[in-house]
């Protein structure tokens, strides 16, 4: 069984629709394959979203009068700012999630290094990938006590160290951070913010993947790629043999300017 078979019985699979050896072989093959590991956990999160997050019906205007009144007064305590974003975008990324999920299928793997511009590739998995943390619904493994605090929690979550020289500050704290996914490989994720934009940063090995060959710029004291998509904004950037993807809604000249901090 290869991965166009797998990615083909994920669903019916989730959905316990398998006679018992197909299920068996699905099962063996996702748990030895990071990238089918990656769609089946894409898939989850978007069965998730749309059986049992996404609203189904207008709320009745009895209803609404029953919240108005109900609603804290000015200058009560306001919720977390994660849940007051996701409730606020849920419909919007549910659409731009089902392209997450479904531009690998239609699409096919990403071209290998040195085939051409790879930015495209790179981008669209940069956003897709922030999607599903934003939709997440615990996106932090790690609360931010401080970057000397997050960068220890991976040790022995992942093959390689992340480095990041920048731990956040007034105008972008640190919120925490996780262990993803990018392409075909585990990412450290550490969340920021900014206002009440999310930025998500994605710290993963570089090689083998199909770096952006032109089109770029100098931020801090790195080449780096900035394209805006479906939008987002995506900066990418290489040292050494670490890749770096920062998405985030925020303005494009501000996602730049935290960049030039995250270069250190």
């Amino acid at each position: 069984m290869d991965c166009e078979d797998v990615r083909t019985y994920l669903l019916d699979d989730h959905r316990g629709q398998l006679a018992p050896e197909l299920a068996r072989e699905v099962r063996a093959h996702v748990e030895r394959c990071a990238a089918c590991a990656h769609d089946d956990a894409a898939e989850h999160a978007l069965s998730e979203l749309l059986e049992r997050r996404l609203p189904q019906h207008p709320a009745p205007l009895a209803l609404k009068r029953r919240l108005a009144a109900q609603w804290p007064a000015p200058g009560a305590a306001r919720a977390p700012w994660w849940p007051r974003w996701r409730r606020a975008v849920a419909p919007a990324l549910a659409a731009a999630l089902v392209l997450a999920v479904a531009a690998p299928w239609l699409t096919g793997r990403l071209p290998a290094s040195g085939r051409g511009d790879g930015a495209q590739a790179l981008v669209a998995e940069a956003v897709n990938d922030h999607l599903r943390v934003l939709l997440s619904e615990h996106p932090l493994e790690v609360e931010s006590g401080g970057i000397h605090q997050v960068k220890p929690w991976f040790a022995g979550r992942l093959d390689f160290a992340p480095v990041v020289p920048f731990g956040g500050d007034v105008e972008f704290p640190l919120k925490g951070g996780a262990v993803g996914w990018f392409v075909d490989r585990k990412a450290a994720v550490l969340v920021y913010q900014r206002r009440l934009h999310p930025i998500s940063l994605f710290v993963f090995r570089a090689d083998g993947l199909p770096w952006p060959a032109r089109g770029g710029e100098r931020i801090g004291g790195v080449d780096a790629y900035r394209q805006t998509a479906r939008g987002f904004t995506v900066v990418l950037w290489r040292t050494g043999d670490l890749g770096y993807a920062l998405v985030s809604d925020l303005d494009p000249k501000e996602l730049a300017t935290f960049a030039s901090k995250l270069v250190g």
